[in-house]
């Protein structure tokens, strides 16, 4: 059947800080300029801030620019970062605080916010709403349209109500058609659509490959006599360092006696027997983080990838038809681990380019937005911290950060020279046989947990009768290829415990996805060796369903 369309000005895909932000300035612009500019947001989370996970410190710098008023307009921003402090683990006991002269600059926090990203987005979201956005949350955005021509013509919003097998169940609704002028792609790290777009218009075209990492999180009340309201702690080492891997933690402690603590391991590692949740789990254990925790109850647990390549790996963000924003493109500055506020620019400066279009009778097709964002002052920040992450993989975290400080803090970002990093994060993997197998302890249920229970503490659902939004281009490879070579690493660098190896009552072995456990990390996308899995949105609605995250 031919699908329902509605006409819009604008779509946008994501209400995430990047897309609620655009959505926010094309409105206030379209009343400034007196030109009606019709707008319209799809989310495929349960409600905006449903998929939301960061940290997260927020710098206030473009929400300064969108809402000067926003403390007036109740913002969610409750907790100022009131200091800081970074530890080196040397091990599982022992550390060493880092003396903030020697820490780099992007680190501190000073005029910073620790906020939960999700209610922020949840506020953003009543701001649209209220300057006349239209957003929808619950339907995914599952299909580009295009024109004759090849330009971006907007989305299809995916089917409801289809059984696995691919037949129209009772419940079955029709995917919407959703046409505009523009279309804004700001699905978050590795968008499955932005990945298609950057394929097919080769917009990675003389750029390295994107890096990422994968953070883990969890919430915490802990006790009010371990709590100190506006403290930020981050940590470099162990247990990373043991495992041949890089990244480092976070420890937040927002309001209400609660903690924000996580670990983010940059998924460039080489050892296949590594696993970023036990990772995460045995760091808790740690006497800095444990002091902390012990006592205290597990609120929430979640996981995401972040975007972190930098400059080297940002795609050309304009193309017929639409724009890729925030970290669909991978605006992230990593050197401050901080995306919020570059997300939100990328959108404030696609609000002003799309509107100057539609301000002429015949819009073109290709806006020009790549030289806007390079002209903002998100842009001047990758440039400062092109060298970070690069350096990390060169040189590990102590060098690199001891690079990062005389790059960032004494040259402020103008060596003449930038890093390179060109090996992709799927392809760091070594031969299982020639690394050492890694023996984690098993959780206590008080510090750490296990993935079902993690994944539970999520409010992960998805209907289990509908098609698999885990595709694998070949179903041999994991068994015939990744097991003898990598042990299958899905077993273990999936957070959520999607993916098993099943041995059947005649001792051979089957890959057993469990899907209804995703929580739409997409790491699985990212650091599968073979390339073979490729995520696309389950059913509108599906996934995480983050409180306070």
């Amino acid at each position: 059947m031919e699908r329902e369309a509605m006409e819009f000005d604008v779509v946008i895909v994501g209400a995430g800080p990047s897309g609620l932000a655009a959505a926010c300035k094309i409105r206030q612009l379209s009343a400034e300029r007196g030109k009606e500019i019709s707008v319209c947001l799809v989310e495929k989370g349960s409600e905006v801030g449903a998929h939301i996970l960061s940290g997260a410190i927020l710098e206030p710098r473009a929400l300064n620019e969108l809402f000067p008023n926003w403390q007036e307009l109740g913002a969610p921003l409750n907790t100022p970062v009131v200091r800081d402090e970074i530890y080196l683990l040397n091990d599982a006991e022992s550390k060493r605080k880092i003396p903030n002269a020697l820490v780099p600059s992007t680190m501190h926090n000073e005029g910073n916010y620790i906020v939960s990203l999700a209610n922020v987005c949840r506020w953003l979201a009543e701001q649209a709403e209220a300057l006349g956005a239209e957003i929808y949350p619950g339907f995914a955005a599952a299909e580009i349209l295009y024109h004759e021509d090849g330009s971006v013509k907007g989305v299809a919003t995916g089917d409801m109500g289809v059984a696995a097998d691919g037949t129209p169940k009772d419940s079955y609704m029709q995917g919407m058609e959703l046409h505009a002028k523009y279309t804004l792609f700001a699905e978050g790290c590795r968008g499955h659509l932005g990945k298609e777009l950057i394929a097919g218009f080769k917009l990675d075209e003389g750029k390295e490959p994107q890096h990422y990492g994968l953070g883990i999180k969890e919430l915490w009340e802990i006790d009010p006599a371990k709590h100190e309201q506006g403290l930020v702690l981050h940590t470099a080492g162990w247990p990373l360092t043991e495992s041949g891997s890089h990244g480092g933690s976070f420890l937040y402690h927002l309001e209400d006696n609660q903690v924000a603590l996580g670990l983010i391991t940059d998924l460039g590692y080489s050892n296949p027997h590594v696993s970023p949740f036990e990772e995460f789990q045995r760091y808790k254990h740690h006497p800095q983080i444990k002091q902390y925790l012990e006592g205290g109850k597990r609120l929430a647990y979640g996981a995401r990838a972040i975007a972190k390549g930098g400059i080297q790996s940002l795609p050309k963000m304009s193309f017929p038809g639409g724009l890729l924003i925030g970290c669909d493109a991978g605006t992230l500055n990593f050197a401050k681990i901080k995306g919020s506020h570059t997300a939100m620019k990328s959108g404030l400066v696609a609000a002003e380019v799309i509107c100057e279009a539609l301000a002429g009778d015949t819009p073109p097709t290709t806006l020009d937005y790549d030289a806007a964002f390079k002209a903002s002052w998100a842009y001047e920040e990758l440039h400062q911290q092109r060298n970070f992450g690069p350096a990390q993989h060169k040189f590990g975290n102590i060098m690199g950060s001891a690079y990062a400080f005389f790059d960032i803090n004494i040259f402020k970002g103008k060596l003449p020279w930038t890093l390179s990093d060109p090996t992709p994060d799927y392809a760091t993997l070594k031969p299982a046989s020639d690394c050492t197998p890694i023996t984690y302890p098993k959780p206590d249920g008080v510090i750490s947990f296990d993935r079902l229970s993690s994944v539970f503490m999520s409010n992960t659902n998805h209907e289990e009768d509908q098609p698999c939004h885990l595709k694998l281009k070949d179903d041999s490879i994991p068994i015939t290829q990744n097991l003898p070579r990598f042990n299958e690493p899905a077993q273990r660098y999936c957070p959520a415990g999607v993916y098993e190896v099943v041995e059947n009552d005649d001792g051979d072995r089957r890959f057993q996805i469990n899907a209804q456990n995703c929580v739409h990390c997409k790491t699985c996308d990212i650091k599968d060796p073979a390339q073979n899995i490729t995520w696309v949105t389950p059913e509108g609605f599906g996934g995480p369903n983050y409180p306070n995250m």
